[in-house]
């Protein structure tokens, strides 16, 4: 018990430098660019509910240790704090955006650090690719909300979809399945931040970065509709298989 107890000590420290990690980001970004109370309430309430829910399913999950490839999580978590700080700033005044694109591209180009430390270290687990998939997912959605205040609101599409997938997984349990590895799964994921990097950074004409937009939009619902098709269909088998007898005694128990 008390071995156990070292241990969640250990793994609550790791997330409360985390939100230390993530103020002394705010209190940087205040200071260089007079971040407003809009940018410092959206920072502070990302950090608290990061330390929150990531105590939590650390407690949850048993995890002997943090792991090398959580803590450059952490880190792109921290980062994407950061970009959402200055995307909620935005709306009050214009933080240079060389700054918002700086910290994103960083934040992106760390997205595939974290698994391979994982592997090559021997530490992959279920929170660890958890962790790593809504770190993304926010990021997403935080920079579709930037490039809709240029674009238009159509661009929220791209970062509410997956949550709407989850929300979706609700109602039709059979979204919940696994799904098989998929390489253009993965490149459709890398390509929706980086088409609203660029989107959002102004180097483009407005009609290009729309373009751009447009085609992370065409490809994430191309991917996402090809990945609920394979679980319909495979739901659809599933059930096929299930014998006849099974069935019937399910029905009369209900």
């Amino acid at each position: 018990m008390a071995l156990n107890n070292t241990y969640d000590a250990r793994l609550q420290q790791e997330t409360a430098v985390g939100a230390g990690v993530q103020i002394l980001l705010l209190a940087l970004l205040g200071s260089a660019i007079g971040m407003g109370p809009a940018g410092w309430l959206t920072g502070l309430a990302f950090a608290f509910a990061t330390w929150a829910v990531l105590s939590r399913a650390l407690y949850r999950s048993r995890l002997s240790s943090f792991g090398p490839a959580n803590r450059v999580t952490l880190g792109r978590a921290t980062l994407v704090g950061g970009v959402t700080a200055l995307v909620a700033d935005s709306f009050e005044s214009a933080p240079p955006v060389t700054l918002l694109v700086g910290l994103t591209a960083v934040a992106l180009l760390l997205d595939g650090v974290d698994g391979k430390v994982a592997r090559r270290t021997g530490t992959s687990s279920a929170l660890g690719a958890r962790f790593d998939m809504e770190v993304d997912a926010f990021l997403i959605l935080v920079l579709s909300v930037y490039v809709a205040m240029q674009l238009g609101p159509w661009v929220l599409l791209i970062g509410s979809m997956r949550y709407a997938f989850v929300a979706a997984a609700r109602v039709a349990p059979w979204l919940n399945a696994p799904l098989p590895p998929s390489f253009a799964r993965k490149t459709v994921a890398a390509i929706q931040g980086i088409c609203l990097l660029l989107a959002g950074s102004e180097l483009l004409p407005h009609a290009a970065n729309i373009a751009v937009a447009l085609l992370a939009l065409g490809s994430l619902v191309w991917s996402f509709g090809r990945d609920v098709l394979w679980l319909w269909r495979n739901s659809r088998t599933a059930a096929e298989e299930v014998p006849a007898e099974p069935r019937l005694l399910e029905l009369a128990a209900r």
